[in-house]
């Protein structure tokens, strides 16, 4: 089918936008792709260096005709998702050697769990490790001897900052290598009903900490469709994945071969194999706005509106969030998976899961069919799903029907005929909402708002019953610039709670939530911050405020409003503690949430 005029038409202006800056990047990949290997150029003394403690691999090293893979790992055992690479680089360098090639682990990049640091001064430190992840990375390929690069990384900043780091050394091939969902375990809105619950103090901390426990059981990563996971279908979509990768659980057989195979893979599309691949060439428009149309498909985490446009300006491609609201109209939601709804991502796997999602989506002419991938020239590899059939990895074509309608529909039947997000804009400034989860009478939200400054003191008015009528929450001074925008997602079972004893609630910030927000409606990203003087300083309590998803609007309702002068906010207490102090230099130059609030790009 030919390409949907509106996927078309986005595409268009992307590349019409980011004609100097994508030109420029490929003439400085071009230059550095002539140059040839990078070990090549190095003095003996250099490689000595690099490989003294190589072992048997050191002939080979040292002779440079055959890929040195370097691996780029986010390892600890502190997150479930990362806790299976710790055993990679030993399978990964054998699989090397197999094929004729080697392996060394270029470097290791932090990795910190949300899910530890939400509502925690930690939090505040979140976003801004996306660019010290893509910084590190950058300091593990600077060494210049690998000839291709294995990522090894799942969760919220860290995949985002190892695609910057690809597209800095976009010279050079990248395979990204998952580690997988863990298994299901305690239902997701059985975990919500006891977080809801213990709110309002129906329940103690034991049955709290028992359900969070039960839900969060194992290795891999949080079975909820979060930023984790979001990102896992991004880089299938985007085609940095070996098609149908992202959700096989860890320690599994199949889960090895595919990370064996990824090592052949990596070293079969390096220059000096026949199928050359650099990691730059793969990331054009085409893939971010096939990434894009994945987003909106499954519902994805509102964290990706941050992190896609600073991913994309790594490789010279500029994005706006009125391509997010394009694309989102023109795209069906074709996923429920919670908290979205009741599925988590191993019943949207078995469901047909991401190959069929593919394949229905390209049947309708909603992606970029002719991308290149890591697999091979066209989006069409990642129709078919891995199977190990007699120890042997294969792949056959995925599924050609939904196998539960109930969690994965056809394109032609959606659960929504539109994408999960939407951009909004007024005097309030530009921000963004994610409706995938929200009821459609509440996607209109006009009420009076009550100004706070700090999400703590949001959750003291709620234990000390202040919220009793219609509330428009404005959490300010929660940007980048304020505190490292830092996810809010705490708020949530109290917004709930509030909204279902019948309240209107809805939640404007100039801070984050996560790919866990859901049935209440949250205009987040908010800019320019409050911090810079934007307009949400000059909000007041009991101005009302009018958050309009159907018309795309935020705004409030003030006649002596653009008159005010903005307040501004004592942030000292944001420069300390917690590490907070080493990032005052990201607090100065980070840039603004529409185009990625980040440092380094």
């Amino acid at each position: 089918m030919s390409l949907n005029s509106t996927i078309d038409r986005v595409t268009d202006r992307i590349r019409e936008r980011s004609l100097k800056t994508r030109g420029d990047y490929l003439a400085r990949l071009a230059a550095a792709v002539q140059q040839g290997p990078a070990r090549g150029h190095l003095a003996c003394g250099n490689q000595a260096h690099a490989y003294a403690a190589m072992g048997d691999d050191k002939a080979a090293l040292a002779a440079g005709r055959s890929p040195n893979i370097g691996i780029i790992t986010a390892y600890n055992d502190m997150l479930s998702a990362h806790q299976p690479y710790e055993d990679y680089p030993k399978l990964i360098r054998e699989a090397a050697r197999k094929v004729g090639a080697t392996a060394q682990v270029a470097g290791g990049v932090p990795a910190m769990c949300d899910g530890v640091t939400q509502g925690q001064a930690g939090m505040e430190l979140s976003l801004f490790s996306r660019d010290v992840i893509a910084l590190a990375a950058g300091v593990g390929l600077s060494h210049n001897t690998f000839d291709a690069a294995l990522f090894l990384g799942v969760c919220d900043k860290i995949v985002p900052g190892l695609v910057m780091a690809a597209a800095a050394f976009g010279h050079i091939p990248v395979v990204f290598v998952p580690a997988g969902p863990m298994t299901s375990g305690l239902p997701n809105d059985e975990k919500s009903r006891v977080r809801n619950a213990f709110a309002t103090g129906a329940v103690g901390r034991e049955e709290l900490m028992a359900a969070e426990m039960a839900s969060y059981h194992g290795p891999g990563t949080c079975t909820f469709y979060g930023t984790a996971n979001t990102n896992q279908m991004l880089m299938e979509f985007m085609g940095l994945h070996l098609p149908g990768a992202s959700f096989v659980n860890p320690n599994t057989p199949l889960r090895e071969a595919l990370t064996t195979h990824a090592v052949e893979r990596a070293v079969a599309i390096t220059a000096l194999g026949n199928d050359f691949r650099p990691a730059g060439e793969v990331l054009d428009e085409r893939a971010y706005v096939n990434g894009l149309v994945g987003l909106m498909a499954t519902g994805g985490s509102t964290n990706l509106v941050l992190h896609l446009p600073a991913m994309a300006r790594a490789s010279g491609v500029l994005l706006d969030l009125e391509d997010f609201d394009d694309i989102s109209q023109a795209v069906p939601l074709m996923a429920k998976v919670y908290p979205n709804g009741l599925a988590d991502v191993n019943h949207f796997h078995a469901a047909g899961g991401l190959s069929y999602m593919i394949g229905q989506l390209l049947d309708h002419g909603l992606l970029h069919g002719d991308a290149k991938t890591v697999a091979g020239d066209g989006l069409r590899h990642y129709r078919s799903e891995p199977k190990l059939i007699d120890g042997r990895l294969t792949w056959e074509a995925g599924a050609n029907h939904t196998l539960n309608d109930k969690i994965l529909r056809p394109a032609a039947d959606p659960f929504q005929p539109t994408g999960g997000l939407r951009q909004l804009s007024g005097n309030l400034g530009r921000g963004v909402i994610k409706v995938s989860a929200v009821a459609p009478e509440r996607h209109i939200i006009e009420a009076p708002c009550r100004i706070f400054h700090d999400q703590n003191d949001v959750k003291a008015a709620f234990k000390a019953g202040e919220f009793t009528s219609d509330t428009v929450v404005v959490v300010r001074f929660q940007g980048p610039q304020a505190n490292g925008m830092p996810e809010l997602h705490s708020l949530t079972p109290m917004l709930s709670v509030c909204q279902d004893r019948g309240l209107k609630m809805a939640l404007v910030t100039d801070g984050r939530m996560s790919g866990a927000s859901g049935k209440v409606p949250a205009a987040i990203h908010v800019s320019p911050e409050a911090a810079k003087g934007g307009p949400l300083a000059r909000l007041r309590d009991g101005d009302i405020v009018r958050l309009d998803a159907v018309a795309g609007t935020l705004s409030v309702l003030a006649a002596d409003f653009d008159a005010r002068e903005p307040v501004t906010a004592d942030l000292s207490a944001n420069r300390h503690g917690i590490g907070r102090e080493l990032f005052e230099a990201f607090r100065r130059t980070v840039g603004t949430s529409e185009t990625g609030a980040a440092v380094v790009i």
